[in-house]
């Protein structure tokens, strides 16, 4: 039987391991469990991003994939705690509109509304309002989980120390053994942390949320901050702090929550909705993914496009990787 060993589990290495185990190849998923930010308890699925309207071309393909997961994870008996019931873009004025019109791809399901149309009352101020019925919420941490769980891939919980194309070294601090695990193909998968990990250059950024104990609104609502219902209450995100070279242990940016507060009141009335905590997570930037030099595969810096992208870039990669393993030699 032909066995990969991934390195990361979050939203890239568990859609991996489900799509090569879906392929018949037994999956190992080394993951030190340190810090994640698929484990984000409100992950937007949004194909049109920032405050330009971009599309990305896999934007319509990689969202449909992602429903369809769920749709399928909670069929197999997993919860995974979504809405799939559109996202509202409120705009600032007619410039904007046209900037989004131009990048909105024909076959993107949506509609203009005007702030008084909008299914969520919008604070004053805003010209427009884009309805996207097809986008919606999940509940990152419980779809990572699900996709782990039905890959029935076994978890390491420790940390790689070094990887070769056919082996994984474990060390769990610096002064105890070292012992390797080996595999047919190794997939580097490790986000924000990993790449600091195995010092690799690339653009990190640590971002926050507040947690509320109801939701603002019953559909996510997006533009410069983003306010959606959770599995339980809500969220207000996301403060972006300054990109940095590497992965940095979480803080608590007191100056930017003020302004994500303000952003947050510019959507929509906050009045009666309480902040019950934060969550801080760090993402990767510069997509690097297929098989690299040294013969180890890669799928990292997905950025805030993990939920999006992420599924349909792991699923061909695995396709790839199942198809280089069948005329490759024995590790």
């Amino acid at each position: 039987m032909t066995t990969a060993l991934i390195i990361g589990g979050g939203i890239a290495g568990a859609s991996a391991a489900y799509f090569l185990a879906n392929r018949g190849v037994e999956v190992t998923v080394v993951d030190a469990g340190r810090h994640a930010a698929s484990h984000v308890p409100s992950a937007l699925i949004n194909p049109v991003r920032g405050q330009s309207g971009g599309v990305d071309a896999r934007a319509l393909a990689g969202m449909a994939l992602t429903w369809t997961l769920v749709q399928d994870l909670q069929n197999a008996g997993f919860a995974v705690p979504h809405g799939q019931g559109g996202v509202l873009r409120p705009l600032p004025d007619d410039r904007t509109r046209e900037r989004f019109g131009r990048n909105l791809p024909p076959d993107l399901e949506r509609r203009w509304l005007a702030p008084e149309e909008s299914p969520v009352p919008l604070s004053p101020g805003w010209a427009h309002a884009l309805w996207l019925p097809q986008g919606g919420w999940l509940d990152g941490a419980a779809f990572t989980r699900a996709l782990l769980a039905a890959s029935g891939a076994m978890v390491v919980r420790e940390q790689a120390a070094g990887w070769t194309a056919h082996t994984v070294t474990l060390q769990a601090s610096p002064t105890s053994p070292a012992r390797s695990l080996t595999a047919h193909a190794v997939l580097h998968c490790g986000g924000s942390l990993g790449a600091t990990l195995a010092r690799e250059t690339g653009t990190h950024r640590m971002g926050t949320l507040l947690t509320l104990d109801r939701a603002a609104t019953h559909v996510p609502v997006s533009f410069g901050a983003y306010l959606a219902p959770s599995a339980v209450g809500g969220v207000l995100g996301a403060t972006f702090e300054a990109p940095a070279p590497t992965w940095t242990e979480p803080g608590l940016p007191l100056a930017s929550l003020g302004w994500l507060l303000g952003k947050g009141e510019a959507l929509t009335d906050l009045g009666g909705v309480n902040v019950t905590g934060r969550w801080t997570g760090s993402r990767l930037s510069g997509l690097r993914v297929g098989r690299e030099s040294d013969g180890v595969w890669r799928l990292s810096g997905l950025g805030s496009k993990g939920f999006l992208l992420g599924p349909l870039l792991a699923r061909d990669l695995a396709t790839q990787v199942a198809a280089a393993q069948e005329t490759a030699p024995s590790p």
